[in-house]
């Protein structure tokens, strides 16, 4: 573990934290986060763990914004459509990301960490448009991810994604009553 291997994790805790809560500072918590995974992954050679960190970046600025400004009030939560072609979407991206990985890296366990990445892209759209099914997707990539960072001797970022494993079910209760209570009201 190096420190900022401790850093990410700190601030990747407080991101889940707040998502759940449905606070927008989760994004910018989650920028300094991503950032500093960039590093760590690249020191592990998950490669696909890397330029997820980088496109997170991206998505983060996006939720941020999208949180910021896609209501007039609080952005509620809704439910995902066609959630069959997101999982097709996990399966494909896999397979194309983990051979790629084989035929052009040395990447130590490249289709566990497509899926992982694959995942996550989505789970991280989904909560960028504040989709319950996002916790879902996390429920199965922080699974996945445990075992591989544990793998990888990443012990601390494996503890972590063990706290998002059992965070991400107590962000779908969450966003599942919210999104009960706004049908309820509407």
């Amino acid at each position: 573990m190096t420190w900022i291997e401790g850093v990410a994790a700190l601030f990747g805790f407080l991101c889940v934290w707040l998502t759940i809560k449905q606070n927008i500072l989760c994004w910018p918590t989650g920028l300094v986060q991503v950032f500093l995974y960039i590093f760590v992954f690249y020191g592990a050679k998950l490669y696909a763990d890397m330029i997820l960190h980088i496109i997170y970046v991206g998505l983060s600025i996006y939720g941020w914004v999208h949180w910021r400004t896609g209501a007039k009030s609080a952005l509620p939560v809704t439910h995902a459509e066609r959630l069959w072609v997101w999982i097709f979407v996990l399966g494909g991206l896999s397979l194309v990301w983990g051979y790629s990985l084989t035929t052009y890296t040395d990447a130590s366990v490249p289709y566990y960490d497509s899926f992982i990445v694959a995942g996550s892209l989505i789970a991280q759209w989904l909560m960028a448009r504040k989709k319950l099914e996002s916790w879902l997707f996390w429920i199965v990539a922080d699974v996945v991810a445990i075992i591989i960072y544990a793998y990888k001797s990443l012990y601390l970022t494996s503890a972590l994604y063990t706290a998002f494993l059992i965070m991400a079910v107590l962000g779908y209760l969450a966003w599942q009553k919210s999104q009960r209570e706004r049908v309820v009201v509407a």
